[in-house]
């Protein structure tokens, strides 16, 4: 495949997966477009040979998405947000992949890779997790060759899972934690991203859907310790019972900017993030799942975040 539209390519999956995919092409030939709704938001992928970003809102405009998606090979959904009310979850999570899947078929485009999440299902308890579902049965229906992949928390040197639990632990002599029994198992971004590209190759990939998990589970509260414990400053950790949880998440949800955690993050919560077995997951793409513990050391405070870039923007000569 030689032309590949990434949506959400700017964003912490999506840099990583252009990056994979300019390795695995050795930067020549082809062409990765990254739609962007503002240009400085792709300043870090703008350089990396053959991709390409484009200024464009594609959850809104339908014009730029046809436009966009015409003369692709394939399509990677990774376009998500973990925030909001009723109708932006649905306009993101539902309506985007109902107008991308009409754009592929009047432009004759038919491959997709969607990634959803772990804990999708009709009767799930959060409106993230509903959203999700309703997302994935649109593309199901459209009569695409379609591919989804569903992983757990993903964590990498950029996150804003570990790391944010980590710089909470420089500051706070303890962390009070709604959710702390809740279970997951985190995979690491380069993991994600690497399935992403073999499933994009790979023709028995077509109709599958899998299950994208690290190799051990833990629990929200034994995460926060853990990033605690690499960063050099493990603090207790005050599990909040569900009433002071909802207030607590209700507080950060009034404060500016994006919410920590909101309300909604801890209905999604209550569903084990964690794989069911019933599906393939990454060794079925030929992937062995990397250990958070093996990978977390390696950048967590190092301001090493971007550094998986340099060499591939060393081939379009750039600093």
């Amino acid at each position: 495949m030689n032309r590949i539209l990434v949506l959400g390519g700017t964003g912490f999956v999506g840099r990583a997966t252009c990056a994979e995919l300019v390795e695995r092409s050795g930067g020549a030939g082809g062409t990765i477009t990254v739609p962007t709704r503002r240009a400085r938001a792709g300043r870090t992928i703008r350089y990396l040979p053959t991709v390409e970003v484009v200024e464009a809102d594609v959850v809104r405009d339908d014009r730029a998405l046809a436009r966009l998606v015409a003369g692709q090979d394939a399509v990677v959904n990774l376009i998500a947000i973990l925030h909001g009310d009723e109708a932006r979850f649905r306009e993101v999570h539902v309506e985007l992949p109902r107008r991308l899947s009409k754009a592929m078929r009047d432009a004759g485009v038919r491959r997709l890779v969607h990634v959803s999440a772990l804990g999708v299902g009709p009767n799930a308890p959060s409106l993230y997790l509903r959203s999700k579902t309703e997302g994935e049965a649109v593309l199901r229906d459209a009569g695409l060759e379609l591919t989804i992949l569903r992983p757990s928390v993903i964590f990498g040197a950029e996150d804003r899972f570990i790391n944010l639990f980590a710089k909470l632990q420089g500051v706070l002599p303890l962390v009070p934690l709604g959710g702390a029994q809740a279970r997951f198992q985190p995979v690491w971004v380069q993991d994600v991203a690497r399935a992403i590209v073999v499933a994009l190759e790979r023709r028995d990939a077509i109709g599958q859907t899998y299950e994208c998990v690290g190799p051990t589970v833990y629990t929200l509260a034994e995460l926060v310790r853990l990033a605690g414990r690499i960063a050099g400053h493990e603090r207790p950790v005050l599990p909040l019972p569900g009433a002071l949880a909802s207030l607590q998440a209700r507080l950060m949800e009034l404060a500016p900017g994006e919410p920590l955690m909101s309300r909604d993050n801890l209905l999604s919560m209550q569903v084990p993030n964690v794989a069911t077995g019933q599906l393939p997951g990454l060794e079925a793409l030929g992937i062995v799942p990397s250990a958070l513990e093996a990978i977390v050391p390696t950048y967590l405070g190092s301001g090493a975040g971007r550094a998986r870039l340099t060499p591939l923007r060393a081939r379009a000569h750039r600093d």
